[in-house]
């Protein structure tokens, strides 16, 4: 009965934790399209013949490519291996 409690807790926490990230990350990805476009009109406004809208995009553009990596998981699956390994090694320690 409590292993299936801790289990569900655990679950919980996890979803929890993945609602959190996407949250997140939908909420930089809303806020770089409706900042760089205002960017984009501002710097055709003020300087056209310098482009300088290009660098606050590029450098925002790769952190939200790294957090979009990061929320869905490309590369996570040696951290879900781990964290298995470690929750069998403390079964197993728990039993004995």
């Amino acid at each position: 009965m409590n292993t299936s409690l801790n289990t569900e807790n655990t679950a919980y926490q996890k979803a929890a934790r993945r609602v959190k990230d996407l949250k997140g990350f939908y909420g930089n990805l809303t806020s770089y399209c409706l900042v760089i476009p205002f960017l984009l009109v501002l710097n055709l406004l003020t300087s056209p013949t310098h482009l300088w809208f290009f660098w606050p995009m590029l450098g925002w553009g790769i952190g939200l490519l790294a957090h979009g990596i990061s929320v869905f998981g490309i590369g996570k699956e040696w951290e879900e291996k781990k964290i298995r390994e470690l929750m069998d090694k403390e079964k197993k320690s728990a039993n004995q």
